[in-house]
């Protein structure tokens, strides 16, 4: 990349910095959008695969829908509506005891919660709001390296391959990994962030700090919170997607909750969605976070072997079949580990996200303000609103 400074780099296209990208880019300020995905979603992504008869199977594995309660979202979510880029996903929902292998509340539960999916995939909505005029995006780029120039007032981004990607007025990132450990037990490198790794190991090594006591004085200066992005806890989850020949027709609902199992959460049939193919059936079921803990804490966090994730795959197909519903075999199956997607905790629920006015830095994404896609929403718009404040500066 040219060695020229941008207005505001944002890293990570999931929903909450796709929403801060485009919310700049409306306000006049130029953005560059990073990712190192093949493109955007985050776990709103869509997955395609190809059967072994070669037929196209698409498979929302992260996010299978949302809800909106919050009046701002819902205005977002109406614009988007309009667009055609999300529609509500009106269908049966219930619930699976797994103890007493009966189903429960499958035709009227929480149907006064309106659920909104992306057209045709949820990674719709990301798509558009990462090509929106003034977003530029670039996808197979990871960011290895947030660098400080304290006398110029710029952030310097380096890629993971030690690739100079330019000098920034202003950084929004909306990964929660960019300043954790976990970064460099997935990658073997430091975390993009690292200035608060090397601070709270100085300053708890040679001064006998706890991690909820550190600031970063004069700007060095990080918020408390900021801190705290050291070790946000997460929960793991698998995700197994199906293709079926025929329809299950003697499941009553198209999204179900499971109790009382120690494997499954929850499962959602695909194919009924607005805008799906239905040409195959096709389903996604979503682990337990205890049960991915115990395959985790097994295989590491190192990217799960094809054994791995085959084993997780039969025993979740098996779970789902344990319904005792005639369910056939399916033609399709393909297990994927979503390691450390889901946040366990929020650190900004006032903010909505982590600011640092001096270093134009905003933080965002579900771990600040609620573990949901509408969360992500409005910390992505709480970042944006940080800048927007400062667009003269910029």
């Amino acid at each position: 990349m040219q060695n020229t400074v941008a207005k505001v780099a944002v890293v990570g296209s999931g929903i909450s910095g796709s929403v801060c990208a485009a919310t700049l880019a409306r306000n006049g300020i130029s953005v560059i959008l990073f990712d190192s995905a093949r493109g955007p979603g985050g776990r709103m992504s869509q997955r395609r695969e190809i059967s072994e008869d070669g037929r196209e199977l698409l498979f929302d594995h992260g996010a299978p829908y949302f809800t909106v309660t919050n009046p701002d979202v819902l205005s977002v979510v109406t614009e988007w509506e309009s667009r055609g880029l999300v529609a509500e996903w009106k269908s049966n929902f219930g619930s699976f005891d797994c103890f007493t292998n009966k189903f429960v509340n499958t035709e009227h539960q929480e149907r006064e919660s309106k659920k909104y999916v992306g057209v045709p995939g949820m990674n719709s909505i990301c798509k558009a709001l990462c090509h929106e005029p003034g977003v530029d995006s670039k996808f197979n780029m990871g960011i290895g390296k947030f660098e400080w120039l304290e006398h110029e007032n710029l952030w310097s981004l380096i890629g993971l391959d030690g690739q100079h990607l330019g000098h920034f007025k202003g950084v929004v990132a909306s990964d929660k990994n960019i300043a954790s450990p976990r970064f460099t037990a997935i990658t073997g490198q430091p975390p993009p962030l690292d200035i608060i790794t090397k601070v709270i190991q100085e300053l708890s090594n040679n001064c006998g700090y706890h991690k909820s006591q550190l600031y970063l004085a004069g700007d060095l200066s990080l918020a408390p919170e900021l801190v705290k992005l050291h070790d946000i806890p997460i929960d793991p989850c698998f995700a197994l997607m199906l293709g079926f020949n025929e329809p299950l027709s003697l499941v009553p609902a198209n999204g179900l909750s499971f109790t009382n199992s120690k494997v499954l959460s929850r499962a959602h049939c695909e194919s009924s969605k607005p805008g799906r193919s239905s040409t195959s059936e096709r389903w996604v079921l979503h682990s337990t976070t205890e049960y991915a803990k115990d395959v985790i804490a097994q295989s590491g966090l190192e990217k799960p072997s094809k054994e791995t994730l085959s084993k997780v795959g039969n025993e979740m197909l098996q779970e789902f079949l344990g319904t005792g519903l005639t369910i056939p075999q399916p033609f399709f199956m393909k297990a994927h580990r979503w390691g450390s997607a889901f946040p366990a905790t929020s650190i900004a629920k006032e903010e909505k996200c982590v600011w640092s006015e001096k270093k134009k830095l905003a933080i965002c994404g579900d771990f600040c303000l609620s573990p949901n896609v509408e969360g992500a929403i409005l910390s992505g718009l709480a970042a944006a609103s940080k800048l927007k404040g400062l667009i003269g500066t910029l």
